[in-house]
């Protein structure tokens, strides 16, 4: 049976932090943590060695597949700091239209600064995105 590798756990989330080589890029994870506490209402945890999530979900797909995962998330990355956001729901693409520079993958949305994007617009996907979940996956 499949096992997700991606697991919540004990890890420092501020010790992940102090790592970010770049000065910018640490001080943009330090405010992205601020940022994603303070819009999801739920303390930081590490997933992996390197993502960053807030609150969390269980969910099951129709081939029988489950786990669980973060509600909304990101990773201060070398290259690029990831944000990950649900997926699936059309408010999504059109908050996305309105962040900013970044670049998106399926799940994953790739900024270089946080200078680069509006955060009243992170805020909304933030909040967006954790009620899509919470709805789509009611506990």
């Amino acid at each position: 049976m499949y096992q997700a590798k991606t697991k919540e756990n004990e890890q420092d989330v501020l010790a992940l932090i102090q790592q970010v080589e770049s000065d910018k890029k640490r001080e943009d994870a330090l405010t992205l943590l601020n940022i994603f506490t303070e819009t999801s209402g739920h303390p930081p945890k590490m997933w992996g060695d390197s993502i960053i999530g807030f609150g969390h979900y269980h969910y099951t797909y129709a081939s029988g597949h489950e786990g669980d995962a973060p509600l909304v998330g990101f990773s201060p990355r070398k290259a690029k700091t990831s944000l990950y956001f649900a997926t699936g729901d059309s408010e999504r693409e059109k908050l996305l239209k309105k962040l900013g520079k970044h670049t998106s993958g399926k799940a994953c949305v790739y900024i270089n600064k946080l200078d680069d994007i509006d955060v009243d617009v992170l805020k909304q996907l933030i909040t967006q995105s954790i009620n899509f979940l919470k709805t789509l996956y009611p506990e």
